[in-house]
């Protein structure tokens, strides 16, 4: 019979010793009476110079069965590059030829009228901050594309379909960093130019309010895809700070060539004047993410309507001597300056060939935020004359909203990969309509069209106030 091992015949009996804690058995490689814990050997590692040369068969058995029996770790799997390119830079150049606009009204601000300084000095302090904004919104917009995109936050680009740019990713609802930088700037303002007791102090906050809750109802429906019959109360709902904090009067004035009928030169309308509040928010707010569909399209014509309300308010300052008419339209001011700079801001990453989309985040802040301006600053008549291409392109849309024509999920003209044109449908847009008088025109040229138009129309509510001054009101 074979005996065993010295070294064997001790490892058993200590594992004899201690079977319900093997954390506590002697290591049988150790000659000291000290617990130690138990260290595996590699099966490449030498035998140490404290083991007999003639266990060492014995313990490189042993050593093998346990490295068998235990567990091979799965190596960890190293996380996912995504090869998402970076979004193109700013459009810089474009940035500039529009900044040029500024000194007409610095001119208007300054020089042509007659300001008080105090109300010069806020003025110019909130476009300051508005400044400050546009660089901040310049810097956000990339940082924000990386974390949208890991979201799976991104479309392509249906009028570059059939292309190399068709095919890329491009990240959705980028307007949430516009509003948040816009909303920022707001609250910050407040410090400079509001007093705890001021009387206007109440109505820029529920003016924020609204802002922020279209914001965020409008990022819901870039998530969820909210369907259009619901988009329609989404504004109802956000307007609703407004309309319960709104403290300035309801009445209106009577046009002069009306009041021999009237019998009256002002109306007081009470609760139909706060439900018109409300119909013009819903309308200016779909009205902006109806007109839609270019590169460039959604905040280019925010830049024009708003460069429009700013210019309007310092002119009706200048010629006014009201107090409280001139701080109603300082008032737009407040908050249309940021919304031009932040729009500009996004314009340079969303202008042709488009490197982000707004989404429905920012036509609905941008809706929202002019609508409050022209409420508040008791100009909703001229607002609706700036907004004369979104009037007639929601003319366009009635038949398709309400159902009578069928209504395609994306009412866009159709693309020509091979000529790079655009050719306008039967759809009720005002962009498809500038195709079919117009005829086939690049993404680009058309949305510079259109935007020209948008000009003229504002150009036009200016050029009707000036005729109508003195015999209309």
């Amino acid at each position: 019979m074979k005996t065993l091992n010295t070294n064997t015949t001790v490892f058993v009996l200590a594992n004899l010793q201690c079977p319900l804690h093997p954390e506590k058995r002697r290591n049988p490689s150790s000659s000291s009476s000290t617990m130690a814990p138990r260290r595996r050997i590699s099966k490449t590692e030498p035998s140490s110079p404290e083991h007999p040369s003639s266990s060492s068969k014995e313990n490189n058995n042993h050593t093998t069965t346990a490295a068998a029996a235990a567990p091979i770790p799965t190596p960890r799997k190293p996380p996912a590059q995504t090869n998402d390119p970076p979004i193109a830079p700013a459009k810089w150049c474009l940035i500039l030829k529009l900044s040029l606009f500024s000194i007409p009204y610095a001119y208007l601000l300054f020089y042509h009228y007659k300001i008080e300084p105090e109300l010069q000095r806020s003025v110019l302090i909130n476009a300051g901050m508005s400044i400050a904004g546009f660089f901040v919104t310049v810097k956000l917009i990339p940082v924000a594309s990386k974390y949208v995109l890991k979201r799976n936050l991104y479309g392509f680009d249906i009028n570059k379909k059939g292309t190399p740019q068709g095919n890329v990713k491009v990240p959705e609802s980028l307007g949430i960093v516009v509003a948040i930088v816009y909303l920022v700037v707001a609250i910050l303002f407040q410090y400079f130019n509001f007093t705890a007791d001021s009387i206007w102090l109440v109505e820029y906050n529920a003016a924020l309010a609204c802002i922020c809750f279209m914001t965020l109802l409008g990022f819901v429906d870039d998530v969820l895809d909210v369907p259009w019959r619901v988009k329609l109360l989404l504004p109802s709902i956000a307007a609703l700070p407004l309309l319960m904090a709104y403290a300035g009067h309801t009445t209106i004035v009577i046009p002069k060539p009306l009041v021999p009928h009237v019998g009256m030169e002002v109306l007081d309308l009470g609760w139909i004047y706060k439900l018109y509040m409300g119909l013009l928010v819903v309308f200016c707010t779909n009205s902006i993410n109806i007109h839609a569909g270019l590169n460039g399209l959604e905040v280019g014509q925010t830049v024009v309507i708003a460069t429009a309300i700013v210019v309007h308010n310092i002119m009706q300052i200048g010629a006014s001597s009201d107090p409280e008419y001139k701080q109603a339209h300082a008032f737009s001011i407040y908050l249309a300056q940021p919304l031009l700079a932040t729009s500009l801001g996004l314009l340079a990453f969303n202008w042709y060939p488009s490197s982000v989309f707004v989404g429905d985040t920012f036509t609905y802040f941008a809706g929202m935020t002019m609508a409050v301006v022209g409420i508040l600053g008791h100009f909703s008549e001229t607002l609706l004359i700036f907004f004369l291409p979104q009037v007639l392109n929601f003319l366009m849309s009635l038949p398709q909203l309400f159902g009578f024509i069928p209504c395609p999920r994306h009412r866009l003209p159709k693309f020509d990969p091979q000529t790079g044109l655009l050719t306008g449908t039967k759809d009720g847009t005002l962009v498809n309509f500038f195709l079919r008088n117009l005829g086939r025109k690049s993404e680009k040229a058309l949305c510079i069209y259109l935007l020209g138009f948008q000009a003229i129309a504002c150009c036009f509510c200016f050029l009707l106030r000036y005729l109508l001054a003195g015999w209309y009101k």
